[in-house]
């Protein structure tokens, strides 16, 4: 049996269901790398310039945590996921620059996804995929449509349970529960809006997301919008998506600001140009409205713990002292 190995970063909390039913329908055993720590993101950053964002670091740092422990380890190209919108630099290269860094890597399986070049090059890409399991063009067929269907339903699952796409995935695993978040929502809500790589990483996020909810926060993030409500929000904020994933950040940042939360804290990795000008749309809206505080917090690999904790601290106090003006003003 092929062992396909899968890090888990990047697009690992968007795409990993549907991934894991493509191989483990062709037979092949998944092998998911660990949860992020140190050494990894050390090892990854040791292998590439100095000016190669945060994220691209993690994710060559999880390929060799899989080393030796796979037969194969996966690493798609996606350029596009919709017309006339394109990805960002890194994930278009990210197959060839993982051989030219990472040269004792097991054979990397890659797949290019562009749609704006028409179906027929991604049914092409899929079944040349495919074929490294079997030559069976109708067991691909009916393999990649299994797929697709656990991704929609993984898709779905989170606006309809409010979960994140760690407690998504542990239901999808076969947990009866996913993992608990803290029930307390006394001080209010507060959004987290970013890629899912940025913020499901508890090792360089220092464990914003648990540390909001220890302080009594209620914490929303993009997948617990509908598809339809991010890209509503895209138009109205941004007229049309130009980025790729635009919708995690655009998206999620329109939506709540428009509805009734408390704050919305933006996550982005230093030295990301896409990021940085879609963050700041969302803080030049949140100016404007003048209605929710938004605080962008940016991460790069030298980023400490206590730096988190205390831009953390004075903007909950903040929220604390507003809540505690609108009352005063209500009596």
């Amino acid at each position: 049996m092929i062992r396909v190995g899968i890090p888990r970063a990047l697009l690992y909390y968007q795409y990993y269901p549907m991934w894991q039913t493509f191989f483990e329908k062709l037979d092949a055993a998944v092998v998911v790398s660990p949860p992020t720590t140190q050494a990894m993101l050390n090892e990854g950053a040791s292998r590439v310039v100095a000016d190669t964002c945060l994220p691209v670091k993690v994710f060559l740092g999880h390929v060799l945590s899989l080393v030796g422990k796979c037969d194969r380890i996966f690493v798609p190209a996606i350029r596009s996921v919709r017309n006339r919108v394109y990805n960002c630099s890194k994930f278009l290269g990210l197959p060839d620059m993982t051989r030219a860094v990472i040269p004792e890597a097991p054979p990397i399986l890659e797949i290019e996804i562009d749609v704006s070049r028409g179906k027929r090059k991604l049914y092409q890409g899929i079944y040349q995929l495919g074929r490294q399991f079997t030559w069976n063009p109708l067991r691909v067929r009916q393999v990649s449509l299994a797929a697709w269907k656990t991704y929609l339903d993984y898709r779905r699952l989170m606006p309809r349970q409010q979960w994140t796409p760690p407690q998504a995935l542990a239901r999808l695993s076969g947990d009866k529960a996913p993992p608990a978040r803290l029930a307390s929502s006394s001080a209010g809500q507060i959004a987290v809006i970013g890629h899912p790589y940025l913020l499901y990483d508890e090792h360089i996020t220092h464990r914003l997301v648990h540390r909001l909810e220890c302080a009594g926060y209620k914490v929303v993030t993009p997948e617990m919008l509908t598809t339809g409500e991010l890209d509503t929000a895209v138009v109205q904020l941004a007229s049309r998506a130009y980025w790729t994933y635009e919708e995690e950040v655009v998206g999620a940042g329109g939506y709540y600001l428009q509805s009734d939360i408390n704050g919305i804290i933006g996550i982005m990795a230093f030295g990301c140009g896409p990021d940085s000008v879609m963050m700041d749309a969302v803080r030049r809206q949140a100016a404007r409205l003048g209605t929710v505080p938004f605080m962008c917090l940016t991460l790069e690999e030298h980023t400490a713990e206590a730096g988190v904790v205390t831009r953390l601290e004075a903007f909950t106090d903040m929220l604390r002292r507003n809540k505690r003006r609108r009352v005063e003003v209500c009596v």
